[in-house]
């Protein structure tokens, strides 16, 4: 292979860069290509004071100059294999293609986080305005000053200082503290208390299933649509007080069940309801009084009227009355009771109250009641 041949010096001084543009554009027409690579990298060396002049305008903007020198070389180099000299100054086109270069490498390769391009430029913008408007001013500019110097909405002057932050963000593991002995890291966050709660949340959750659908709607009612127990009442159709009561049981039931192992046994039957319900049947030795249902104020002549009924027809035999079926009793009913055994006394029936659910048969009790309870 024949040697290239040897290239003379270009005759235009190296600081006229138009003049040495042309030349080497007139000299690589029809040259070889060895003698095309040897006159570009003359022409490269030539512009490297230049290029590196661009790069120190960008100094002090958190990029090292090397780098920054590096990437301008790089522009200068796409420069003079773009450069077209029937289309102006070898100068004026470098200048534009070195500083593209550069702005590119902030754009793309010095943000920490990715933030929009328009975003990344009106950043710039605002870090230019603040150092004009702070000499102008003799003091910090506000938003609303900058929004004016720039002719944009405050909302955008905030998004830019907002996003300013993420060019250069904070390690994690930066040390802290006397001696580095700890990490930034470690400063940040702290307990969940909600997290601690996930367990009782999801146990919660499950035994509120397993509940009647009666008190489950109204716990709903009461603790996720925050209405009160008279609203509750009038929706439902009860009293407020039953409301009450209901609400007491259903929580300590759930309390109850919350700290045992074992899912405590729910006093009454999961369809018991408002409707209260007495009936009589003649058996050996006397009257049976099967009372079912929750016995409040709005219950409670019922049950009395049925304990009348039954004392009456006894004619001197006992009154067993089942309650079994009865999951609540409020003052209304004791008083139903009260009334059924003063009548039995002057009747001379024996009245016994038998198969009461604990909570009833405590309330019976302190009632003054317990003599009339029997066991099942």
């Amino acid at each position: 292979m024949p040697a290239p041949e040897k290239v003379q010096t270009l005759e235009c001084p190296p600081a006229d860069l138009d003049a040495a543009a042309v030349v080497y554009a007139r000299r690589c027409a029809g040259a070889p290509p060895a003698t095309r690579q040897v006159l570009r990298e003359e022409l490269i060396a030539a512009c490297l004071p230049f290029a590196g002049r661009l790069a120190r305008r960008y100094r002090g903007r958190g990029e090292p100059m090397e780098d920054l020198t590096q990437v301008a070389r790089l522009g200068l180099v796409k420069a003079i294999d773009r450069y077209d000299p029937g289309r102006g100054s070898f100068t004026a086109y470098a200048v534009i293609t070195i500083t593209g270069e550069i702005k590119r490498h902030f754009r793309d390769k010095t943000w920490g986080v990715h933030v929009p391009r328009r975003i990344q430029d009106l950043s710039l913008e605002v870090a230019h305005a603040c150092t004009v408007l702070t000499s102008q001013l003799s003091g910090s500019p506000t938003v609303a000053e900058i929004a004016e110097f720039l002719r944009v909405d405050e909302d955008a002057v905030i998004e830019a200082i907002e996003s300013a932050a993420s060019y250069c963000p904070a390690s994690l593991n930066a040390p802290v503290g006397a001696g580095g002995a700890g990490e930034l890291g470690d400063l940040l966050g702290g307990v969940d208390l909600d997290l601690e709660a996930v367990d009782d949340k999801i146990t919660v959750a499950d035994l509120l299933l397993r509940m009647p659908a009666r008190e489950r709607r109204m716990l709903a009612l009461r603790f996720y649509g925050n209405r009160t127990q008279a609203e509750i009442a009038h929706e439902l159709g009860v009293s407020q007080m039953h409301v009450s009561r209901l609400l007491s049981r259903a929580l300590s039931w759930l309390r109850e069940a919350m700290l045992r192992d074992t899912l405590p046994r729910w006093e009454g039957a999961a369809d018991a309801g408002n409707d209260m319900r007495v009936s009589v049947a003649r058996v050996p030795g006397g009257l049976t009084v099967r009372v079912r249902g929750e016995v409040d104020r709005d219950t409670a002549e019922r049950l009395r009227a049925g304990l009348r009924q039954a004392v009456a027809a006894a004619a001197g035999q006992r009154v067993v009355v089942n309650l079994s079926g009865v999951p609540l009793i409020d003052a209304a009913g004791v008083a139903a009771f009260v009334d059924a055994r003063a009548g039995a006394a002057r009747a001379e029936v024996p009245l016994i109250l038998r198969g009461a659910q604990p909570y009833v048969a405590r309330i019976l009790a302190v009632s003054g009641l317990a003599p009339m309870l029997a066991p099942e």
